[in-house]
């Protein structure tokens, strides 16, 4: 008997886990979504969401820094003096590198750094952020986005009145009115699931998810 009731407390915490309160737009409290456990309830994998992270993070980086070779500055390429008699180092043109207002050797150019990622370790380290958010209790679900009226004062309340701020909603499909509401919101983003990934999902303190959502992640 002991054993089989140990069992069933065991089950109820691995319920409660993968549950998320539900809010409505009203902001108030309508229920619980259940999680699907094969997505939110993987082990936390810390060094591949640092991989990931860093992938992403370098890849949205443009370095435009640029300098002008030798080629590229003006002045003439005629020797600036002769070759011998001079007493003096031999020199070519006065583009040279050596020169002020000389080309420069080796100078950065504009340049995009690309990193990748193979996509069984993309999905594994989305999981492992969604599990992640599970984990630390960060997550919440909102019903009836579709009614949203689109004006951010809405929205604005809602989060108020949940006690969020900085938060990425994860929505089914886009939603126009819904994208109009939040996108004047500081420290809030709105996006599908189909453009989700782990370092918008970290970046921000909260996850706020549909069901829709959850439906097409469970595909």
């Amino acid at each position: 008997m002991p054993r089989a009731k140990k069992a069933i407390v065991g089950s109820r915490k691995t319920v409660s886990a993968l549950s998320v309160p539900v809010y409505s737009l009203a902001g108030r409290a309508s229920g619980t979504l259940a999680l699907p456990k094969e997505i939110f309830g993987v082990k936390v994998n810390k060094k591949l969401l640092a991989q990931a992270v860093r992938v992403y993070s370098t890849n949205q980086k443009h370095l435009p820094g640029s300098t002008k070779t030798r080629g590229e500055v003006e002045g003439s390429t005629a020797k600036i003096y002769r070759q011998k008699g001079t007493g003096r180092a031999r020199h070519g043109a006065v583009r040279a590198p050596i020169f002020i207002g000389g080309g420069i050797t080796f100078g950065p150019k504009p340049r995009k750094i690309r990193l990748s990622l193979p996509q069984k370790m993309k999905k594994a380290a989305l999981f492992s952020s969604f599990a992640s958010k599970a984990e630390d209790k960060k997550i919440l679900a909102l019903s009836g986005l579709e009614k949203a009226s689109g004006k951010t004062k809405e929205i604005a309340l809602w989060l108020d009145k949940v006690k969020v701020g900085n938060a990425l909603i994860m929505i089914g499909e886009k939603n126009e009115n819904a994208v109009r509401a939040f996108r004047n919101i500081p420290n809030v983003s709105i996006m599908p699931v189909n453009l989700v990934n782990a370092y918008e999902i970290l970046k921000h303190n909260f996850l706020i998810i549909t069901k829709e959502a959850v439906e097409k992640l469970s595909i």
